[in-house]
């Protein structure tokens, strides 16, 4: 009974945080879609896409303004004693704000392609999968309520860094412009990976029924062929939806991987410094600011990684489950027809996230990428030795 209820309650909890994603998406302009309830599909709106363009450039350019007076005394110090750290700061600040221009105009120029993604995903839900046959989809609540808190603490990572160190002047306007902004690049990934999940849970449901018949057939009963080659087509039709969603974000996920690590290597080399000049700054202040950013970093990074190995693995899964067929008895020739029809076009195809045809994004690739940064971080650290102590 406490299970159950424990249940209940994480779905209420992911239910919220999807509306909470959505009406902060259509506050920022992330979101140019409006909902239609009689035909119960989305519509692009340009009211709605203009809003969100005029906005979040405008943010962007809000942020690079020139502040009236030096924002940090402690910051003005530490770029004079260490020029290297103003520049990889600098090509940091590059990197997000591509990253960020890019998002937006994406956004934009893909909105019509993404209403006919979003537009049959939910035909999709609501024809063949609002009541699947495993009940509910656990995974599903835990990434969704995870991405969402995500999300809140990288920004109160990055108000904890603005406002934590020390010798700062604050400025509340040019701070407000940063973050909106800061949470807008993160709402915009966030649809990808929640379209990602929402396909997983298709996915595992088109699993669940293939389990269902296949125990079925173990049980002496014959399975369903019509079945069977329904599910081969609802699963060939999410493989393209979701080639053409990576499609869409391809570089926008890229850039913000690409984000992630090199604020990490920032972060990792600022905090070196602190820590080796601790007569000259707090020790509580370094304990505080640097490690939890590069741990809510990290984690972000990861998770992004995990969302996309949880479907990859739920894909491989579907071969797995076509193999109980031969322990079953009751084969005639169609339904032998559909199933290698099936494991054909799973040997071909497979659910998979390849970014700008460069590298697929799974917990393999999580790991080198962070290999990646700690070897990068190696490097920066011998090439700014002599920096690292000051005098």
């Amino acid at each position: 009974m406490l299970q159950q209820t424990h249940r209940g309650y994480r779905q209420r909890v992911a239910h919220l945080t999807l509306k909470a994603t959505l009406y902060g998406s259509w506050a920022l302009g992330l979101f140019p879609f409006t909902y239609d309830s009689r035909t119960r599909q989305l519509t692009r709106s340009r009211w709605l896409l203009s809003y969100g363009l005029v906005l979040n450039l405008g943010l962007m350019g809000l942020s690079l303004l020139p502040e009236p007076e030096p924002h940090e005394e402690t910051k003005v110090e530490v770029y004079h004693r260490n020029p290297v750290v103003k520049q990889v700061e600098g090509l940091v600040e590059m990197i997000s704000m591509v990253s960020t221009c890019v998002m937006h105009l994406r956004i934009f120029w893909k909105s019509k392609e993404m209403a006919t993604i979003l537009n049959e995903l939910l035909l999709l839900k609501e024809r063949h999968f609002r009541h699947p046959i495993l009940g509910h989809c656990h995974q599903f609540d835990n990434y969704v309520i995870q991405k969402f808190c995500t999300v809140l603490l990288e920004v109160a990572s990055s108000l904890l860094i603005y406002y934590g160190v020390p010798d700062t002047n604050v400025v509340i306007a040019k701070a407000f412009c940063v973050y909106l902004a800061l949470l807008g690049v993160l709402l915009g990934i966030t649809h990808f990976h929640l379209a990602v999940i929402y396909i997983y849970r298709f996915v595992w449901t088109i699993n669940g029924e293939l389990l269902e018949l296949a125990n079925q057939q173990r049980r002496g009963q014959r399975a369903d062929t019509a079945q069977i080659q329904l599910l081969l087509r609802l699963y060939s039709r999410l493989l393209e939806l979701n080639s053409r969603l990576a499609a869409i974000y391809d570089i926008q996920v890229t850039l913000f991987m690409v984000t992630l690590m090199s604020a990490n290597i920032m972060i990792a080399h600022v905090l070196i410094i602190f820590w080796n000049n601790q007569h000259m700054f707090s020790l509580l202040d370094i304990a505080m600011i640097f490690p939890q950013a590069l741990i809510i970093n990290f984690y972000d990074l990861w998770l992004s990684i995990a969302f996309c190995d949880l479907a990859e693995r739920t894909g491989r899964q579907t071969s797995a489950i076509l193999k109980l067929y031969n322990d079953g008895e009751q084969m005639d020739e169609e339904l032998q027809r559909s199933l290698s029809d099936f494991a054909l076009f799973c040997s071909h195809r497979r659910l998979r996230f390849r970014h700008c045809g460069l590298f697929y994004v799974n917990y393999e690739m999580g790991f080198r990428m962070i290999i990646t940064n700690i070897l990068y971080l190696v490097f920066l650290v011998q090439f700014d030795y002599m920096n690292l102590q000051y005098k």
